[in-house]
């Protein structure tokens, strides 16, 4: 889910609380049907409309003690528990072991229901120590960072000349050039969507045309000298070759250099390395649904994260939050009539391997998945929900968004994915992620998921 508008602290943390806990009990699911028309169990729009208003002092009560009241802050609280004794937790690390034990014991002492573990098996690559200087024109050393899954490079590093291009095809019709090279990419920051594809796959393409390695621009629309880290991806039958991301700035100074002719020669160490798969378990607990308790709304973030910083923002504030909406629920006294089952997905930066292994465990039970949800876009204060849907359904949605006009959070927009939960998505279940729901069938009012008192 796209979430527009400004970073959270503090008791604003608990606006998105809101929205996950007001989208999850007032939505209508999808179910194929039509939402209102001539049928007999159809419902009038106006009657749907009623029952929606219905709710109002419902949504009031999970405003009132998410911002007000004794829930204010207990999300940020937590969170900032983990991660300052935990630190980072790097999928197929010791960190990310205890981080999913403290979580189990957390949501068994939060009186949650079915809590329990799944194993799965996961990645398990380490950095090492790493080292970029440039020799040439003049000595300067640059801050890196190896991404994640490449490999290391020999003791001795790699020295080379290096190759400066701004895109893809730049680095095709320069490809003779780039024999014996590193490659640096200074691609311009459009978006993420398009500036990630150079981190993926930069190495690779880096390899097709014989270079030695891959040093990327880091994927960032602002920079303090601050290197990014992230997954990448080797492709089969091509030569595997190191890569890191360098900061905005060094990137755009060899750029400047290579156009006045410079020759840049650059000294590369990287020490990573992958080892056999890691055992490991997403995390699940429930709130049981009263009436139909075989259909799932499913609430998720990831536990995991990179080893350069603590993962309070990708993902413990999309783990936690997701957490916060099972305890406002039960603080509440509330029962939802579908079952309100939380996740939280481990080794997601490898790829969403967690989540994957998940889908094929519970894929001959997607019917009965009436809307999954995934927050890992970044914790802010929202002010509205991205949407897909029939034009039919996007009047009940902003009907049902309504009632979050107390805190200005009403806006119904379009489109979303998110790496967790594409999987169930792709089998056409309705879909949230941080603030974004994506609805591809018509919407029933029949299929409420709502809650008793």
């Amino acid at each position: 889910m796209m979430i527009l508008g400004r970073k959270l602290t503090g008791k604003t943390m608990k606006f998105l609380l809101f929205m996950f806990v007001g989208v999850v009990h007032l939505l209508p699911l999808a179910s194929g049907k039509a939402i209102y028309g001539n049928g007999p169990s159809q419902r009038t729009f106006q009657e749907i409309k009623e029952e929606i208003a219905h709710y109002g002092d419902v949504a009031k009560s999970i405003i009132n003690l998410t911002v007000y009241g004794k829930a204010q802050n207990r999300s940020y609280e937590r969170l900032a528990l983990l991660v300052d004794t935990v630190g980072p937790r790097l999928s197929g690390s010791k960190n990310l072991e205890r981080a999913i034990e403290i979580m189990q014991q957390n949501l068994k002492g939060d009186g949650l229901e079915n809590v329990h573990l799944e194993p799965v098996k996961i990645p398990h690559w380490e950095r090492g120590e790493e080292s970029a200087v440039m020799l040439e024109p003049r000595i300067h050393k640059m801050a890196i960072l190896g991404l994640g899954s490449s490999i290391g490079t020999p003791p001795e590093g790699i020295t080379a000349e290096v190759l400066v291009v701004t895109s893809f095809d730049e680095l095709q019709r320069r490809g003779p050039d780039a024999e014996g090279k590193i490659v640096v990419y200074n691609q311009p920051y459009t978006n993420y969507s398009a500036a990630v594809q150079y981190r993926m796959e930069g190495a690779v393409e880096a390899a097709k045309v014989g270079a030695l390695a891959s040093l990327i621009r880091s994927v960032a629309s602002f920079s303090i000298y601050s290197p990014h880290t992230g997954i990448q991806e080797y492709q089969k039958g091509v030569p595997k070759i190191p890569t890191a991301c360098i900061t905005v700035e060094d990137a755009e100074m060899m750029s400047r250099m290579a156009s006045r002719g410079n020759r840049i020669v650059v000294q590369l160490k990287m020490g990573a390395k992958s080892y056999p798969d890691a055992d490991s378990f997403n995390t699940v607990a429930e709130i049981t649904g009263s009436k139909y308790p075989e259909q799932v709304v499913l609430v998720s973030g990831h536990l995991d994260s990179w080893d350069v910083g603590q993962g309070a923002m990708d993902d413990g504030g999309g783990a936690f939050i997701s957490w916060e909406a099972l305890s406002l629920i039960k603080d509440l006294g509330l029962r939802p009539k579908r079952t309100l089952r939380l996740v939280l997905w481990t080794a997601e930066e490898q790829g969403g391997v967690g989540s994957s292994q998940y889908y094929q465990l519970h894929k001959a039970n997607s019917s009965n998945y009436s809307l999954v949800m995934e927050s890992d876009l970044g914790t802010f204060l929202p002010s509205g929900l991205k949407f897909t849907g029939s034009d039919k359904a996007r009047v009940i949605m902003e009907e049902v968004m309504s009632l979050l006009q107390p805190i200005n959070i009403t806006q119904v927009l379009k489109a979303g994915d998110g790496t967790d939960i594409n999987f169930w998505i792709q089998d056409g279940v309705p879909e949230l992620s941080s603030g974004l729901c994506v609805c591809d069938c018509d919407l029933t009012w029949a299929d409420l998921a709502i809650c008793d008192p």
